[in-house]
C-alpha cells in the first residue's frame, strides 16, 4: 500500500467531496446520520498500473465495479485528524477493465464524528464527512474527487457508530435519491503517508445458540474478542433482528453489559454495542461496515426462525503476524498465554488501546507496561511506531505527555489536571526503548528523541517544586513529589478513587521519582547510542541525583520498609538499589509474598516485573508459586473462571459471580513476557542474545519459540526423572547460562544440554 505514496501527497487534488446532505433531510450535528453513498463512472484505456489513493473525514469502504478495494476495514484508521490524516494507496489494476468503470464509496462516522473515548464525545473532529481520492493509471489521473460524483443518504446503513453499533435496513439496498455533491478545499497540510499496517478481518468463530435462565436467546462464540458479528438468515421483508454484544454472562448465567457501562454514559443509553437489522425477503447476509465491539456473547431479539441461521464472530485488528508461541505442562498457564495474546489482538486496532468496549483509548500507561511483552507475541513494530507519532502530536508545548494519545477527552479542568502521570508519560521513552531492544532499529530512537528529551525537561521543571514534608531532602530539586500521578493503580484491596485523592493531596514520590530516574537512565543510554555524548553525560548525572533524592525519602539507608510488594519490585527492577541492597530487598519481597499466602498485591505498574525480580534474585520457586496461584488475586483465578482474555482487575468476576470492569485489558498479561525471558530465558538486547532459563518441576516442561528480528529462537526444557534436559535453537551467537551458573557460548544452530538433579 506504499507505492508512490509520498510523491502522490504532493500533488493530490485539494478537492474534497463534502456537505452532500440531502437538502430535504433534517441536518442536526447532534443527530446520528445515515451513511453516505457516493459513486462515479469513469473510462480508462488501460487497466494496467492502476493505483487508487484515498482518505476521508470519517471511515470509507471503496468498491470498483462492485468489488471491495483492499482489505483495510475501518480505513483510514484513527489519529489526531486535524494534524495527521493518513492516505492509503491500493493497486486496483485487477479491479479495472478497459472502457467504462464504476467506483463507489460508503462513508461512515468512525472516530471522526462518532462517539469516541471515555466520554463518548461525538463530532470530535467535525460534524460533516468528506472524501478525498485520486485514481491513476500509468501515473496519469483517471479520476479524482470532483464535481462529477453523485451521492445519496438513502442507503441501507441508517445509523452507524463505532461504539454504539449499526442500524441496517436491507430493504434499501437498491439505492435511490442520488443528488449532486459539494466540493470544498480542506487543503493537504495534514495529509501523511500510511506507514503502519491495515486493520483487517482475522480469525472467525462460529456461534452456538443457547437459552439463558431468564429465557433469552444468546449466541456464545467461545472467545472474547474485538470485532463484529456476521449473520446469515432466511426471513421475510420487514422482519427485524437486534443483536446486543457483551463480554460475559452474569452471576445467574444471563446476558449482561453491566461491566462496561461507564457512569454518566449510562444515562444516555450507555454503550449498547447493538446491531439493528431489518430483513429483505429471502436470504440475508450481513456484517457491519462501521462498528466494532468487544464481546464473546450476543443476545438475539427477533421473531425470525433461527433454526437454520448462522452467526460468526469475526476478530478485527491490525495485521500483525504472531511471532511468539509458548507451551508448557500446565494447561492453565497455556490458557493464560493465549489470553494475553487475545487481549493484545483485541486492543491493537491501529493503535494500542486499553479495552475494546467502554473507552478504546490510547492510554500511554498501558502501552508502557506491555510493550516489552508485546514484541514477543506479535510483530507490533508498525502499530507502536504509528502510536508514538500520535504521542508526539499530543505532547504539550512544555513537554508534558498526555495520558491518552490521540487525545479524545473533554480537555476540561479535571482532565487537564490529571495529565502527565508518572508511568504514563514515561511511556514515550519506555516504548521506543522496548522496540529498540527487540528490533535493534536506531530509527525508532531518532524519531522520538526530541519527544523524550522534552518530556524529561518537563519532569525536571516539575521536580524543582517540593512539598513541605520533603523540604529536608538535600536533593529535593530532584525529587518528583509534585503533579498528579495515578501511582501503582489497581492494587488489590486498594480503592482506586480514594488512592487518586490521596495521591493528589500528598503526592507519590516513591513511584514518580522512580520513574523519573528510569527515564533519565534510559535516555542517557539512548543519547549515547545516537551519538549525543553531551546529553548522555548530563542525563547520567541527572539520574544519579534523582537516585540520591529517592533514597533519602523512600528508604532508610537503602532499606525499604513497606507492606506493599510494589515498593520492592520497582526499585529492584529499575536499578535504584545497589547489588547487596537489591538482594536484601528481593529477600524481603519473597517473605512478603510468603506472608500473603503466595498471592500478589501489586497493581498496574509493577506486576510485569514481579516474577522476574524474584526469579533473577534466586527466588525462582516463589515466582512459580505466584504464577500458579489459583485464588484471587492471581493470574490463574481468571483462567479458572473461564476467561479467554486478560481482565482489567484481578477480580473482574468476583467469587459470587458479580461482574465488573473490562474483561479485555492486556496490561496484566505482561506476565507472558516472563514466560519468554524468565521461564525460557530468551533475552535479546540490541542484537545480543542471551539465554538464561529458569525451570521449575511445577511446570514439568516448557517451550518458547520466538520469530525474532534476529531470527527464530527456540528454548525448551523438560524434566525426565532425575534429569533436566534443555534444547535450544539460535540464529546467531548466544551466551547461555544454565541453572547453577554453568555458562556456554553458542553458535548458530541447535544445542542440547543435560543437568543431573
Amino acid at each position: 500500500m506504499e507505492k508512490g505514496l509520498n510523491c502522490m501527497i504532493d500533488h493530490l487534488p485539494a478537492k474534497w467531496l463534502a456537505k452532500w446532505i440531502d437538502p430535504e433531510l433534517p441536518h442536526d450535528p447532534e443527530t446520528k446520520q445515515p451513511a453516505s453513498y457516493l459513486r462515479r463512472y469513469f473510462t480508462v484505456e488501460s487497466a494496467e498500473n492502476a493505483y487508487l489513493y484515498m482518505t476521508c473525514h470519517g471511515l470509507y469502504a471503496a468498491f470498483i465495479n462492485g468489488q471491495r478495494v483492499g482489505d483495510f476495514v475501518l480505513a483510514p484508521g484513527t489519529g489526531d485528524y486535524h494534524r495527521r490524516l493518513t492516505v492509503q494507496c491500493y493497486d486496483v489494476s485487477h479491479l479495472l477493465k478497459a472502457g467504462e468503470n464504476e467506483i463507489s464509496v460508503i462513508l461512515g462516522d468512525g472516530w471522526y464524528r462518532g462517539g469516541v473515548g471515555i466520554d463518548g464525545l461525538r463530532n470530535y473532529y467535525g460534524s460533516d464527512l468528506a472524501l478525498l481520492c485520486q485514481l491513476e493509471t500509468d501515473g496519469v489521473p483517471a479520476l479524482c474527487s470532483d464535481e462529477g460524483w453523485e451521492a445519496t443518504q438513502q442507503g441501507p446503513i441508517r445509523e452507524n457508530d463505532l461504539e454504539i453499533g449499526e442500524h441496517y435496513d436491507a430493504r434499501m439496498e437498491s439505492l435511490n435519491g442520488w443528488h449532486g455533491v459539494t466540493v470544498r478545499d480542506f487543503g493537504c497540510d495534514n495529509l501523511a503517508p500510511t506507514e503502519s499496517v491495515a486493520i483487517a478481518e482475522q480469525e472467525r468463530f462460529p456461534g452456538k445458540l443457547i437459552t439463558t435462565p431468564n429465557g433469552e436467546t444468546v449466541i456464545d462464540f467461545g472467545q472474547n474478542l474485538a470485532g463484529y458479528t456476521e449473520l446469515r438468515v432466511m426471513a421475510k421483508a420487514g422482519q427485524k433482528m437486534t443483536l446486543w454484544h457483551g463480554e460475559t454472562l452474569d452471576e445467574n448465567g444471563n446476558f449482561t453489559q453491566s461491566n462496561f457501562e461507564p457512569g454518566e454514559r449510562n444515562k444516555s443509553g450507555g454503550i449498547p454495542q447493538k446491531i439493528e437489522y431489518i430483513c429483505r425477503d429471502g436470504l440475508n447476509e450481513y456484517k457491519p461496515s462501521f462498528a466494532l465491539f468487544g464481546f464473546r456473547y450476543a443476545k438475539v431479539e427477533t421473531d425470525i426462525d433461527l433454526t437454520d441461521a448462522s452467526f460468526t464472530a469475526i476478530a478485527v485488528y491490525s495485521k500483525m503476524p504472531q511471532v511468539g508461541r509458548f507451551e508448557c505442562g500446565n494447561a492453565d498457564v497455556n490458557r493464560l498465554f493465549q489470553n494475553s495474546l487475545w487481549s493484545m489482538r483485541s486492543n491493537f486496532c491501529d493503535i494500542p488501546t486499553d479495552c475494546p468496549t467502554r473507552e478504546r483509548a490510547g492510554w500511554t500507561g498501558d502501552a508502557g507496561v506491555f510493550a516489552p511483552t508485546a514484541v514477543y507475541l506479535m510483530d507490533c513494530y508498525p502499530v507502536l511506531r504509528k502510536w508514538l507519532g500520535e504521542c508526539r502530536l499530543a505532547q504539550a508545548d512544555d513537554g508534558l505527555i498526555a495520558n491518552i494519545a490521540p487525545i479524545n477527552d473533554k480537555r476540561d479542568q479535571i482532565a487537564l489536571m490529571l495529565q502527565g502521570s508518572a508511568g504514563w508519560g514515561d511511556a514515550c521513552i519506555l516504548v521506543p526503548w522496548a522496540l529498540y531492544q527487540a528490533y535493534g532499529k536506531k530509527e525508532i530512537l531518532e524519531e522520538n528523541y526530541a519527544m523524550m528529551t522534552r518530556w524529561l525537561s518537563f519532569c525536571e521543571e516539575r521536580a524543582k517544586k517540593t512539598r513541605p514534608q520533603n523540604e529536608d531532602n538535600p536533593w529535593k530539586e530532584y525529587l518528583m513529589d509534585q503533579g498528579f500521578h495515578f501511582g501503582e493503580w489497581c492494587e488489590p484491596d486498594v480503592d482506586n478513587m480514594l488512592a487518586m485523592r490521596k495521591n493528589a493531596i500528598e503526592g507519590v514520590p516513591e513511584v514518580a521519582t522512580a520513574y523519573y530516574f528510569k527515564s533519565a537512565s534510559l535516555l542517557s543510554s539512548i543519547a549515547r547510542i545516537l551519538g549525543h555524548d553531551g546529553d548522555a553525560e548530563r542525563f547520567a548525572g541527572l539520574a544519579e541525583n534523582i537516585r540520591r533524592a529517592w533514597r533519602f525519602t523512600c528508604t532508610r539507608d537503602g532499606k525499604i520498609e513497606s507492606s506493599r510488594q510494589c515498593d520492592y519490585v520497582r526499585p529492584i527492577a529499575f536499578g535504584l538499589l545497589t547489588g547487596d541492597e537489591a538482594q536484601k530487598a528481593a529477600d524481603d519481597l519473597d517473605r512478603l509474598v510468603l506472608q500473603n499466602g503466595y498471592h500478589l498485591n501489586t497493581g498496574f505498574l509493577s506486576t510485569p516485573d514481579l516474577c522476574r525480580v524474584l526469579a533473577d534474585h534466586g527466588h525462582v520457586e516463589t515466582a512459580y508459586k505466584l504464577l500458579l496461584q489459583e485464588e484471587c488475586p492471581s493470574w490463574l483465578y481468571a483462567v479458572k473462571k473461564g476467561a479467554t482474555t486478560i481482565w482489567e482487575t484481578w477480580d473482574g468476576v468476583r467469587p459470587d459471580g458479580t461482574v465488573h470492569d473490562s474483561l479485555n485489558h492486556y496490561s496484566y498479561g505482561a506476565v507472558s513476557g516472563w514466560l519468554f525471558d524468565g521461564v525460557c530465558g530468551i533475552r535479546l538486547s540490541e542484537g545480543k542474545l542471551t539465554l538464561r532459563p529458569q525451570p521449575s518441576a511445577s511446570l514439568g516442561h516448557a517451550r518458547a519459540e520466538w520469530h525474532s528480528p534476529a531470527g527464530t529462537i527456540v528454548s525448551s526444557w523438560r524434566y525426565e526423572g532425575k534429569r533436566l534436559l534443555f534444547d535450544f535453537t539460535v540464529p546467531c551467537k548466544a551466551e547461555l547460562t544454565l541453572p547453577g551458573g554453568e555458562t556456554h557460548h553458542l553458535t548458530e544452530g541447535e544445542h542440547h544440554y543435560e543437568v543431573l538433579l
